[in-house]
């Protein structure tokens, strides 16, 4: 790959630019001249790059120092407020982004539900939910697919029928539509809050409440764009999210079950609102859960299975259990239930042993 820089004050952007591409990444690089100087990065990057939008810019620039792609300034990360000087080396590698269809898989899942209008799934631990960057086949909508292709198409070529997501990592029940008039209508319920969708989740400490609704903001994390935050500065974007949390059971002083019921349903809310309460769901690595079990939890000859159950979750301790809504064709309410995932069936064993 060819890398040049043009280092003339006479020359504008277009004329100094050059761009390369190699495989699946596109590679440019400029040096600043006097009459961009004072551009934000982020501004700057923008411009720098085709079609892309400040938001993109913004990613590339917050990326971290391990990352191929991104936006170096004379060879280091900077922040997108960083005013270009005259001379500045801005390098940018940005992955062209390869197309990804949603394909039909055989993939076995559990329908607890079907008829000619929708579909309730037991989404397993594990399964994302559509296709995306990194997960571009195995999901939840490759394996429907396979089952109805009569789905609504309202959610687009990814997301076909998908009323509502869960986490990866988080399993449970989980509407499908398989037409639009049945899509609207079951997001329209959700609007309205008139679906009931209930949790189980196991949590670090013990809560000083027995039930309470946590109702807080949540949005992109200012610094760390991969997270979810509850949100208070007002220059910051956010969206209302309520939480209704019960405590069902207390293990020790050192762990506790909840029930929580969503009032709305905002990306990763209920990790982001125990979190927030400082109660994170074990073994969630996002938000503070991944931690050792406290040294005077348990007698220490009796430690053993609760440590393997923690070790075994391999995600949250959070599941999809209960979900309730009206049938839109003829308003009969449905209700489900579904047994939680393996590993937190196992800790609460070994919990409830040990009490």
């Amino acid at each position: 790959m060819r890398i040049a820089r043009c280092d003339s004050p006479n020359h504008g952007l277009d004329e100094c630019l050059v761009s390369a591409v190699m495989g699946a990444e596109g590679f440019v690089a400029y040096m600043v001249t006097p009459e961009m100087a004072g551009q934000r990065l982020d501004l700057f990057v923008c411009n720098l790059l085709v079609d892309a939008t400040r938001s993109e810019a913004q990613r590339l620039i917050e990326l971290s120092d391990a990352a191929a792609d991104g936006v170096r300034v004379n060879g280091k990360r900077a922040k997108s407020n960083y005013r270009v000087r005259v001379g500045d080396a801005i390098d940018a590698v940005r992955t062209v982004p390869v197309p990804i269809r949603a394909v039909a898989e055989t993939i076995p899942i559990v329908i607890v539900y079907e008829d000619a209008d929708l579909l309730v799934i037991d989404k397993p631990r594990g399964m994302t939910v559509h296709p995306a960057p990194g997960s571009p086949n195995g999901t939840l909508v490759n394996a429907v697919l396979a089952h109805a292709d009569d789905l609504s198409g309202i959610g687009g070529e990814l997301r076909p029928g998908i009323v509502h997501r869960l986490d990866k990592d988080t399993g449970g029940l989980l509407m499908v539509a398989k037409n639009d008039v049945t899509h609207h209508a079951l997001q329209a319920q959700i609007q309205a809050r008139t679906v009931e969708r209930r949790y189980q989740a196991i949590v670090w400490g013990v809560p000083n409440f027995a039930r309470a609704t946590v109702d807080a903001p949540i949005g992109r994390h200012p610094t760390d764009r991969k997270k979810m935050a509850v949100i208070t500065d007002t220059h910051h974007t956010s969206r209302h999210a309520v939480t209704e949390l019960i405590v069902r059971e207390t293990f020790a002083g050192a762990v506790a079950l909840v029930e929580a019921k969503l009032q709305t349903g905002r990306t990763h809310q209920i990790r982001v609102h125990c979190a927030y309460i400082r109660h994170p769901i074990l073994g969630d690595p996002v938000y503070g859960g991944a931690r050792k079990l406290p040294a005077s939890a348990f007698p220490a000859d009796r430690r053993a299975p609760i440590e393997a159950a923690v070790e075994a979750l391999h995600g949250q301790a959070l599941h999809a259990y209960s979900l309730a809504f009206s049938h839109p064709r003829n308003g009969e309410r449905m209700a489900f239930t579904v047994a939680l995932a393996e590993p937190m069936e196992q800790l609460l064993i070994a919990l409830r042993a040990e009490c």
